[in-house]
C-alpha cells in the first residue's frame, strides 16, 4: 500500500446547468386582444362575416321556397271551390222577351224620329210656301193696294193682277192670302153701283155676278144694301 496521499480527482467536463423553471402562462389582456383584432386586415375579418351572411341568405331562401310550396296548395283549394260552385242557368224565354222588347223600343224610337222629321219638313215647306217668291210678294202687295180703294170679287182681283202682267199662279197665290171677306166686298160693290145708278134687285145681282162674284155673294151684297 502506497503512502502517497489520495488527491481528489476532478473531471474536466463541466457540470450540467440547473434546469430552467417553466415560463408562466401568458396573460392576454382585453386591450391587447382588441388591438390585435383591429390590426388584422379587413379580408381576414370578412372570412368569418361572409360565410355567416351566406348562411343567413340560405335560411331565408329556404323559408321563401317553403312558403311558395304552400301557395299553390291554397290556389288549388280555391280552384276546387270555384269549380264546385253551380253556374247560373239561362232562361231562353226571358232572353227572347227582353230582345223582343228592346227591338220594339228601338222601332218605336225610329218611328217617332221619322214622324218628327216629316213634321219639321212639312212646317218648313209651309213656311216657304207662305213666304212666296219675290213675284208673289209683289202681287200680294198690289192686291192689298187695290182693295184699299176699290171693292173686288176674288176672280175680278185675279183678273186685275193678270192684267198687270203678273203670272196667273202668282196672282192666285196673292189673292188667296190677301185675307178679304168676299161677301163684304160684294156689299161694297153693290153700294158703289147704287151711288151712281139705279138698279133692280135682280139687275144688281147680275151686275155683281158679271164682276166675278158668286151668285151667293152677289145676293148677299144686294140684300145688304136694302134691295
Amino acid at each position: 500500500m502506497s503512502d502517497t496521499p489520495n488527491t481528489p480527482q476532478y473531471s474536466s467536463t463541466p457540470p450540467p446547468p440547473p434546469p430552467t423553471p417553466p415560463a408562466p402562462p401568458a396573460v392576454t389582456s382585453a386591450a391587447a386582444t382588441e388591438t390585435a383584432t383591429a390590426a388584422r386586415p379587413w379580408f381576414k375579418k370578412k372570412r368569418f362575416l361572409i360565410p355567416g351572411g351566406v348562411l343567413a341568405f340560405a335560411v331565408v331562401a329556404s323559408a321563401v321556397s317553403g312558403g311558395g310550396d304552400d301557395a299553390p296548395t291554397a290556389t288549388s283549394d280555391e280552384s276546387s271551390i270555384v269549380a264546385e260552385s253551380p253556374e247560373p242557368t239561362s232562361d231562353p224565354e226571358a232572353e227572347a222577351a227582353a230582345a223582343e222588347a228592346a227591338a220594339a223600343a228601338e222601332a218605336a224610337a225610329a218611328e217617332a224620329e221619322a214622324a218628327a222629321q216629316a213634321e219639321e219638313e212639312a212646317r218648313a215647306a209651309e213656311e216657304a210656301a207662305n213666304a212666296g217668291t219675290v213675284s208673289q210678294q209683289n202681287a200680294l202687295r198690289s192686291a192689298e193696294g187695290y182693295l184699299d180703294f176699290i171693292p173686288f170679287s176674288r176672280q175680278g182681283l185675279i183678273d186685275q193682277l193678270v192684267f198687270e202682267e203678273y203670272p196667273e199662279a202668282d196672282a192666285v197665290w196673292a189673292v188667296d192670302r190677301v185675307g178679304a171677306d168676299w161677301n163684304a166686298q160684294a156689299a161694297l160693290k153693290a153700294q158703289s153701283y147704287l151711288d151712281f145708278s139705279s138698279f133692280s134687285r135682280q139687275g144688281l145681282i147680275d151686275q155683281l155676278i158679271f164682276e166675278g162674284f158668286t151668285p151667293d155673294e152677289a145676293a148677299f151684297g144686294v140684300t145688304q144694301v136694302g134691295l
